[in-house]
C-alpha cells in the first residue's frame, strides 16, 4: 500500500505541537494544507455531494475511491511531468495522495457515482436510512415435504 508522502509529517507535527504549541506552526499552515486536496462537502435532504479539487489528473484510472460506513476513503496519483523541462518552483501539488473524509452519517454502499471533470471529482452518496419497521419472517414446514 503506498503511503501519502505528507501523512508522515502530519503526524510528526502534532506530536511538535505538544512542546510547541499551535502558533509554532502558523507560518507553515500553507504548506501543510496544500499536502491534501482541498474538497466541499455539500448536504441534501438524504445525500451527500463531496467534490475534491484534483487538478492535473491524468486519467480517472489513477483515483481510487472507497467507502465503509460513515468513511470516504480516496486515493490516487497526480503527475505533472513535461518533458524537456526541469521543475525550478514547485507550489502545485503532485504525486501520490491519500485522504480519508469523515461523513456526519452511514452511506449506502451501493448508490455511490463519481465523475470528474474539469479538475474537480465528484462524489454522490446517499444516506442509509435506518429501517425501523417490523418484517415478517415466513416459516418454511419441513415435516411436510
Amino acid at each position: 500500500m503506498k503511503m501519502d508522502q505528507f501523512k508522515n509529517m502530519n503526524e510528526w507535527r502534532k506530536q511538535w505541537d505538544h512542546f510547541f504549541g499551535d502558533e509554532f506552526w502558523s507560518g507553515f499552515t500553507p504548506f501543510f494544507d496544500n499536502a491534501h486536496s482541498q474538497l466541499n462537502i455539500y448536504q441534501g435532504e438524504n445525500e451527500l455531494l463531496v467534490v475534491l479539487s484534483l487538478p492535473g489528473l491524468a486519467k480517472v484510472e489513477d483515483v481510487d475511491i472507497y467507502v465503509k460506513h460513515q468513511t470516504l476513503e480516496v486515493k490516487g496519483k497526480i503527475n505533472l511531468n513535461f518533458n524537456g523541462f526541469d521543475i525550478l518552483q514547485e507550489g502545485i501539488f503532485q504525486g501520490n495522495f491519500e485522504r480519508e473524509i469523515q461523513l456526519p452519517y452511514t452511506v449506502k454502499e451501493d448508490r455511490i457515482k463519481a465523475t470528474y471533470k474539469r479538475g474537480l471529482l465528484f462524489v454522490h452518496l446517499h444516506k442509509q436510512i435506518p429501517d425501523d419497521s417490523r418484517k415478517k419472517v415466513e416459516v418454511i414446514d419441513r415435516d411436510n415435504k
